[in-house]
């Protein structure tokens, strides 16, 4: 049993385990930087403790000082959320040997899907589809060529240890792919202490689906709908939804089985989620495995009836998982914008500042998870994310259009967000019919002032 949880993160995903965890009436530690002093999860924790400065190093990525924080307070379990620490193994590997709770999978399980290479042949073992590429880590740009020559360009190089974009180089030919080889390489350097490279096949057109799994330590795993995450913005998501408009029943069914795998192969505990890209024609591919909780999580919570965060916490705590959430059927279709602090109109620049006014929308089917309100201040030191906004209606039209009343109805002053942009995405055509893929942004064309 889980007696007390700190935790080890901050702004709206910080508020939201603190919810969960007092409907499962475990009481939770708030860490905090000196920049989030005034922040809500300091506020509704039980416990809140002070573990540093405004930088992430010294606060946030501060392992000592957290684990500092959990022996002060007895706290007997620590929950990462999402960001800083929930993919860090050393972390994972702390908490064990210090007997307290990692409400996320083990070191092992973090150090083998974290390695893109080494997941990829996981993934392979078990019969989940791979994109096409290279067996391991690249040695040379002389061996990229010959199997780029192999399996045909357009190629992407893609850093062992990335994420959020850095280390990736597409190449449509060879002058390309020789000149993006160095530049992923160091970018992966200066990103992740680790060049190392490896080379698939560039799909085009390609849809960003993941399926979100919970697995206990029972051996039981399930697949709790798919999502739809094609939205993005130099590899960071702004619009998600499930389910994905793209997947029949039959997909669905053939991704539920990859991801369960997937999961199983590699021992997973707790909440986690594979990542898949679907080509054309129809035919997917495993890409990652985060092995945490996604921002986006809230969607599938909205079709499937289930608290993602309250399934995780059981699953650490060591009860099984119920037969019937294995059966679970998609009801509606749901859609998250994230509201960020960034100006849309120059080239998407921080916005940090105090809210001077702030109103969020209501009324049925519209969930907003925040914890921002008006005179809190945007420290200039985190991500820029301050709300989700999620809807659920029947269909995905009518979704599109409860987000687009809800959207009208936010009042953000003082600072400038993401919302006009996000309005534009979802009067346009081509998003209302489906048809959208992961290069969607890159030929939308978005009108400052407008919205």
């Amino acid at each position: 049993m889980l007696k007390k949880i700190l935790i080890a993160n901050r702004g709206e995903i910080a508020l939201r385990i603190i919810r969960a965890c007092r409907e499962l009436n475990i009481p939770t530690v708030a860490v905090y930087s000196t920049a989030d002093s005034l922040s809500l999860h300091v506020k509704f924790a039980d416990e809140a403790i002070c573990i540093g400065p405004a930088e992430s190093s010294k606060s946030y990525l501060n392992i000592p000082a957290i684990m500092s924080a959990a022996e002060i307070t007895a706290a007997d379990a620590i929950h990462p959320g999402y960001g800083f620490l929930a993919e860090n193994a050393e972390f994972s590997s702390i908490c064990r040997d210090h007997k307290v709770t990692f409400i996320g999978p083990p070191p092992e399980t973090i150090n083998s899907m974290g390695d893109k290479a080494n997941a990829k042949h996981t993934m392979k073992s078990v019969n989940v589809p791979v994109i096409p590429g290279s067996e391991g880590i690249l040695i040379s740009h002389t061996q990229a060529m010959a199997l780029a020559k192999e399996i045909g360009y357009p190629v992407i190089l893609k850093a062992t240890a990335g994420g959020g974009g850095k280390g990736m180089r597409r190449a449509n030919d060879q002058d390309e792919l020789i000149n993006g080889y160095n530049m992923a390489q160091q970018e992966a350097m200066s990103a992740f202490k680790n060049g190392d490279l490896y080379l698939e096949k560039y799909l085009v057109k390609p849809r960003h689906i993941e399926v979100q799994i919970l697995a206990d330590s029972h051996g039981n795993t399930v697949a709790l709908g798919e999502r739809e995450c094609s939205i993005q913005r130099r590899h960071q998501k702004l619009i998600e939804e499930s389910p994905s408009s793209a997947v029949n029943e039959e997909l669905r069914q053939k991704l539920y089985a990859a991801a369960i795998a997937g999961a199983k192969a590699v021992n997973y505990l707790g909440a986690g989620t594979i990542e898949f890209l679907l080509d054309t024609k129809g035919d997917f591919y495993f890409m990652e495995m985060n092995t945490r909780i996604q921002v986006e999580h809230p969607v599938t919570e909205m079709v499937v009836g289930v608290d993602l965060i309250k399934e995780q916490i059981r699953c650490h705590r060591g009860e099984k998982i119920p037969e019937w959430m294995g059966n679970m059927k998609l009801r509606g279709h749901s859609i998250e914008c994230r509201v960020n602090a960034e100006n849309p109109d120059k080239n998407f620049m921080p916005s940090p500042g105090v809210i001077t006014s702030f109103h969020m929308p209501g009324g049925k089917g519209i969930r907003v998870d925040t914890h921002a309100y008006a005179g809190y201040s945007i420290p200039p030191n985190y991500d820029s994310m301050i709300a989700k906004i999620i809807v659920r209606s029947p269909s995905r039209a009518e979704a599109i259009q409860r987000m687009k009343g809800a959207l009208d109805e936010c009042i953000i002053e003082g600072i400038y967000t993401s919302i006009p942009f996000q309005k534009q995405i979802l009067n346009d055509p081509k998003f209302q019919s489906g048809d959208i893929d992961t290069g969607f942004l890159e030929t939308f064309e978005y009108i400052p002032g407008k919205g």
